[in-house]
């Protein structure tokens, strides 16, 4: 059953495989993308340039990858539905298209997985994730391992 979250703090127990949320949207600016370089040392002429963007056929400069999925985990973190979460164990992604200057990206979570662990008080979630630019075309996906609390 697939059903979409409504906002507040969720428990595990009420937490189903086909559970969605659906996040806010954000608008990448160069300035992001100069912040993440600074922060990253990730100065890749891509990124940096619009004529090395240009050179290399980009109509602007592309935001780093991992810019994008750091953004989209805000969104997720911020959208109305809370999860009991407690670490994230790792993260399976793909860059499927660039995202430029003044994209606008969203994505649709998904739980595809619950189990539980070793401990009694904890479960892990896989949420499988699905980042859309302004024109709904697919930009990044993948999924994050989260451990939880029961």
């Amino acid at each position: 059953m697939t059903r979409l979250l409504p906002p507040g703090p969720h428990a595990c127990a009420d937490l189903h495989v086909g559970d969605r949320i659906e996040t806010g949207a954000a608008t990448i600016t160069g300035a992001m993308i100069d912040a993440f370089a600074d922060l990253s040392g990730d100065r890749f002429e891509l990124h940096m340039s619009k004529s090395a963007a240009n050179d290399l056929g980009f109509p602007d400069r592309v935001a780093h990858g991992l810019l994008v999925l750091s953004v989209v985990d805000g969104l997720k973190n911020q959208a109305g539905p809370v999860l009991p979460a407690l670490a994230s164990l790792g993260w399976d992604w793909t860059f499927s298209a660039p995202v430029l200057i003044g994209d606008t990206i969203r994505a649709t979570v998904e739980i595809t997985e619950k189990r539980a662990t070793r401990r009694p008080d904890r479960a892990i979630l896989r949420l499988t994730f699905d980042v859309t630019n302004q024109r709904g075309e697919t930009v990044q996906k993948g999924s994050n391992l989260m451990m939880v609390r029961v």
